[in-house]
């Protein structure tokens, strides 16, 4: 049987969906840093987390246990040694006399990210105390909290505004692996910003207001300047005014005056740097311009570099560099003191557990929209149809779900179940619109099916938009993925069921 428009595109939709979901990187061997320690050997030399390690000192690394046996096998309480590491983004040289400061993982077989409530860990609700934020703070409130916990290492979290029916604004904080008591220290301590030379404070961020305006957005004081080549890849420099309260021009001036000159390649900066401290946590070091030295001036030009293997990449890397320097200046410390609205915290073993049993269910249910069809209608062709075309839509789900990066957690399974249902009801329309009213030309009757799903369609998307709103975000799951749903059976799957109808009638 020649296949038309409408099953083809059916078909590429669901290749480019089973691509999105199970990456080339899968078939892959090696091991995934899935942490490391920002500021350690490691992180100074250049690992990243997501990178896969290849090989260690030319030893192929294929998974867990050969990392193991490799590294159990170097006697680092000897001393410094030497460590290569190859990854799938370039070859690295360790030297230290400690284990490497990162944790490992199988290499993902899948793109498809799980919530908490399948993979385990914390999740937090809050709010500012005793103030109602606007939607702009609440963006604040995320950069700064996004900031803090990279500083710290945190990796698998997931922070996002979230909104009630009533209109109040909250973060919801979700760290996978991570105990309730983790998570509400991590939170509930406020922090602060410091800028020192040596030992000596110059100014802090935060609620003292030594930072009275940074450059943010505007291309004549805010700018990553012209990238260049620089070993086997490029480099790139940020440069950005901040503007200082008088006092702590005054502080800048007298600390500085007593230092001295140093002439490098890179031009003539006094012999101590400019070190930023995010909870006591050093994030960054900036030169100081020779002509500063003694003055006492409000304006202040911060500057930092940026590095990728293509010149892209190092601009990309030196813009993001100059925001994260700039979101730490206007907001070291957390504006708001906060409150834990909701604390919830799910096993991993749970998540496993819910995992199985909504697979059973899905056979299941499966099994039983079988057989009642084929009871009723007595055509295994049609029957095959309809459970192949509900496959069919929970694999374009999933695509697109892994290719937006969505977290699937407990709604949205409900969502993407509550999709499919409503898949098999349209398909039941095409088949009752098929098979009924003879008198009626076959194409008018699926022409008249696929009319009263579109307006089975809109009912749907109109009644899941408020729940992206309602319970503070906490069902957003479940109407996207329905939405996902039913957007991808009307637009893919309806036709194609319908032609396929139409050429079993025919």
């Amino acid at each position: 049987m020649r296949l038309g428009l409408r099953i083809w595109i059916l078909i590429i939709a669901l290749i480019l969906a089973l691509l999105s979901i199970a990456p080339w990187k899968a078939l892959e061997n090696g091991v995934l840093i899935r942490s490391i320690e920002v500021n350690s050997t490691e992180f100074n030399q250049g690992l990243r987390q997501g990178q896969i390690i290849n090989t260690i000192d030319g030893k192929e690394v294929k998974n867990l246990q050969d990392f193991s046996d490799i590294i159990n096998k170097k006697n680092f309480s000897t001393g410094i040694i030497k460590t290569i590491i190859s990854t799938d983004q370039g070859e690295f040289i360790l030297f230290s006399n400690k284990t490497p400061e990162f944790t490992i993982s199988k290499i993902p077989t899948s793109n498809i990210k799980t919530g908490l409530d399948l993979s385990g860990g914390s999740r937090a609700l809050v709010k500012a105390q005793e103030k109602d934020l606007s939607s702009s703070e609440i963006n604040d409130l995320i950069s700064v909290v996004s900031n803090r916990l990279n500083v710290y290492g945190i990796v698998d979290v997931q922070i996002s505004p979230v909104r009630d029916l009533s209109g109040n604004n909250f973060m919801m904080v979700e760290i996978a692996g991570a105990t309730p008591a983790d998570l509400k220290n991590l939170i509930s301590q406020q922090g602060k910003f410091e800028a020192k030379i040596g030992n000596q404070t110059v100014f802090v961020g935060g609620q003292d207001k030594d930072i009275t305006s940074v450059c943010r957005g505007d291309p004549t004081c805010a700018v990553v300047e012209t990238c260049q080549q620089s070993g086997e890849g490029y480099s790139c420099t940020f440069r950005f005014s901040i503007y200082l309260s008088e006092d702590a021009a005054k502080r800048h001036a007298e600390i500085t005056k007593t230092l001295s000159v140093n002439t490098t390649q890179q031009g003539r900066y006094l012999n101590e740097s400019l070190d930023l401290y995010l909870d006591d946590q050093l994030v960054d070091t900036l030169l100081i311009s020779e002509d500063l030295k003694g003055r006492i001036t409000t304006q202040v030009s911060i500057s930092g570099p940026g590095s990728g293997t293509t010149n892209e990449e190092a601009f990309n890397d030196a813009e993001e560099n100059m925001h994260k320097l700039q979101t730490i200046l206007i907001t070291g410390s957390l504006p708001y003191k906060l409150e834990i609205v909701k604390l919830d915290t799910i096993s991993p073993n749970l998540g496993k557990e819910f995992t199985r049993n909504i697979i059973l269910l899905g056979l299941v249910v499966f099994l039983i929209i079988s057989i009642t069809l084929f009871i009723k209608y007595g055509r295994i062709k049609l029957t095959l149809s309809v459970i192949l075309t509900m496959f069919s839509e929970a694999v374009l789900t999933l695509g697109v779900a892994a290719m937006i990066s969505w977290n699937l957690d407990a709604p949205s399974i409900a969502g993407i179940i509550a999709g499919m249902g409503t898949g098999v009801n349209d398909q039941i329309v095409i088949i009752e619109e098929s098979v009924s009213n003879k008198h009626i030309n076959l194409r008018e009757r699926i022409k008249r099916a696929l009319f009263i799903i579109l307006g089975a369609f809109f009912t749907i998307i109109a009644a899941m938009l408020p729940l992206f709103w309602a319970g503070a975000g906490m069902l957003k799951g479940f109407a996207l993925t329905t939405i996902i749903g039913v957007t991808v059976g009307i637009l893919i799957t309806r036709p194609a069921f319908a032609e396929i109808i139409r050429r079993m009638e025919e």
